[in-house]
């Protein structure tokens, strides 16, 4: 989405014209929405109002900032200035930009957003080149994002928002009728397979020996990559120690973005702790007290004997303790795929797949034209011919260790989910003006004060 074009709505103007500096100095969390009550003592408030959701244009911008915002800019090839010889220079997943960075540009982080109408996946629309900040053009991208996967608000029964639902006095302002909430959701396997091999383009020397911290340490199926000499015997890196290869901290970065563009709206935003990420996810554990919610996916290992070792698991019949999310379904269509089984036939498929989706036809490193726009002065071909590409030992040797988890361990990944919810949300919503009024000496800014004029539709 470029701003490139002048808006032609009030909010939308006074929204270019705030500064950042302003935006992140003044950002404060208001938890309090319009038509909310509070029973807080001395600080107890009945709103006169009643609920007043976003407005279409309202959810649109926000919508905007967790699609992909242009092209991204790989300042490569380089060189290792000790012999000069290339550097493997196509890490990413991804050559779009989004309004947050994420590793390798994976941006596995993928959101839904809950609001009195239903609740909705976000697909991540491609950038529009030459496209306005106009409300036509964020309508349009916006209504072409949502994907109704509930018609109704993802929560829990009434009377059931205590916890393991809700923390603390989460479950009294989170949710309510009148919000919007922004759910992310990440995606770790792609990036996690993607990282394995980024890790293994390091030099001679300096390319870890897997081992698996849940099965004695022993090597994690890369013992002829030893003998071979490809791997180092004497810098081991634990499975464990991976965890979600820092995939999940794009999903924090782009909260942030969001929060404080809503703050700058006049909206109040407040990033907290969501519902139970494996309730709300339909975890087996949970589904016949809680329901399906969203509907994900579940795999559960088979079980072995040695999970009572590896895994602490006593019984078969407590195999769901390592049942983990997979991907998303809705009419048929795969809106979140996990690289692994049963999405994919092994983890070798899986494995081609994500070297397919770089290097393959259609892949990212094939599409000459995303280049051409990225550089100029003919930078662009030299770039795909010069930058170098994984060796096949890398691909191989990366297959094994996910060959390895999945044979070992029944899921993919082992040591940390497939799919991952940070368990919190950002929640925007019209600010209770009277209760910050009342209660606060600096509880508003001039921009939750004009939002009403500024933002009416």
């Amino acid at each position: 989405m470029a701003v490139q074009q002048r808006a032609t709505h009030t909010g939308l103007e006074d929204l270019l014209a705030r500064p950042l500096w302003e935006s992140v100095f003044r950002r404060r969390t208001h938890r309090v929405s319009r038509g909310a009550s509070v029973a807080a003592r001395s600080m107890s408030y009945d709103s006169p109002h009643r609920p007043q959701p976003l407005g279409e244009l309202e959810e649109a911008v926000l919508i905007a900032l967790t699609g992909c915002s242009g092209l991204s800019m790989p300042d490569r090839p380089f060189e290792d200035p000790r012999d000069h010889k290339p550097i493997m220079a196509k890490p990413n997943l991804n050559m779009v930009g989004r309004t947050a960075g994420s590793p390798d540009n994976a941006q596995g982080t993928h959101f839904f957003m809950i609001n009195d109408s239903g609740t909705y996946y976000l697909r991540k629309l491609p950038p529009s080149p030459g496209a306005g900040f106009d409300p036509d053009t964020l309508l349009e991208r916006a209504g072409r994002a949502k994907v109704k996967v509930l018609d109704r608000r993802l929560d829990v029964a009434e009377g059931m928002r205590d916890f393991p639902a809700y923390l603390d006095s989460n479950r009294f302002l989170s949710n309510l009728p009148g919000t919007t909430v922004f759910l992310p959701v990440v995606d770790l396997s792609h990036q996690y397979i993607n990282a394995l091999m980024y890790l293994l383009t390091q030099p001679d020397g300096a390319r870890p020996t897997f081992v698996d911290d849940r099965n004695l340490y022993r090597p994690a199926g890369v013992r002829k990559w030893v003998r071979n000499g490809f791997l180092n015997p004497d810098l081991k890196l634990p499975l464990g120690a991976l965890g979600p290869m820092r995939t999940q901290v794009e999903a924090d970065l782009l909260l942030q973005n969001m929060m404080l563009v809503a703050d700058a709206m006049g909206l109040g935003a407040w990033i907290h702790a969501s519902i139970n990420p494996q309730l709300m996810l339909g975890d087996p554990k949970f589904s016949r007290t809680y329901g399906r919610m969203l509907g994900f996916d579940f795999v559960t290992p088979r079980f072995k004997p040695a999970d009572l070792l590896r895994w602490q698991v006593p019984l078969p019949k407590y195999a769901t303790l390592r049942a983990h999310p997979v991907g998303l379904r809705a009419a048929g269509e795969h809106l979140i795929k996990g690289a692994c089984p049963p999405n994919y036939p092994s983890m070798e498929a899986a494995v081609d797949a994500v070297v397919q989706s770089k290097f393959g036809k259609g892949g990212i490193y094939e599409d000459k034209d995303v280049f051409s726009r990225i550089y100029k002065d003919g930078y662009a071909p030299r770039y795909l011919e010069e930058a170098g590409e994984y060796d096949q030992r890398v691909i191989d040797c990366a297959r094994d260790v996910c060959v390895y988890i999945h044979a070992t361990h029944g899921r993919f990944p082992a040591h940390t989910d497939a799919i991952h919810v940070p368990g919190i949300w950002l929640q925007t919503h019209h600010v209770e003006t009277e209760y910050y009024e009342r209660f606060f000496r600096n509880g508003l800014t001039d921009a939750h004060r004009a939002h009403a004029a500024r933002w009416k539709e």
